[in-house]
């Protein structure tokens, strides 16, 4: 059995979904209406890490990827994901063209309105969306986003590399 992801964070990036389940195929991007991406989920490392939350007044949809992934492999990205402590689970319905989709996805249980993204993480989603060519005028918005430096120069680093040929 399979389920169906859509990722709207640094899940974007295929490679960063495939290290944590190896079985992630991308089918396209699609688009969650009367949602908006913010960066106010609290990290445990101190950052802002993406969320969407339900606006139905939002100008510019979510944009993401879904993904078909083995069903065996839901602990790996609920543990990923920290399931319970970091995000609560949904299942929700995107478009994909003209055709509705149900999909799971994460959405934060503690936000910080004032919550800065780390910039490895920063570009981990923007390096995904360009991996699978988002709209240019999403794009501009999620490079827009305001960033911090990562006071764990390793750390940066390691997520970093993920992205080197991405986009």
């Amino acid at each position: 059995m399979e389920f169906l992801y859509f990722a709207y964070g640094s899940n974007l990036l295929t490679q960063r979904l495939r290290a944590r389940t190896a079985s992630a195929t991308a089918l396209g991007w699609g688009i969650l209406p009367d949602h908006a991406l913010r960066w106010h989920m609290a990290s445990t490392d101190g950052s802002g890490k993406c969320d969407v939350v339900e606006d139905a007044q939002v100008r510019d949809p979510v944009h993401g990827v879904v993904y078909r992934i083995d069903s065996a492999e839901r602990p790996l990205l609920d543990q990923a994901e920290s399931l319970g402590v970091g995000y609560r689970d949904e299942q929700v319905t995107v478009h994909m063209g003209s055709e509705p989709v149900r999909v799971w996805l994460y959405k934060a249980l503690q936000v910080d309105a004032g919550a800065v993204p780390y910039d490895w993480y920063h570009a981990l989603v923007l390096g995904g969306a360009r991996e699978h060519g988002l709209p240019a005028v999403y794009l501009r918005a999620l490079e827009a986003v305001r960033t911090r430096v990562d006071p764990d120069l390793r750390r940066a680093a390691q997520h970093f590399a993920l992205t080197r040929g991405a986009g």
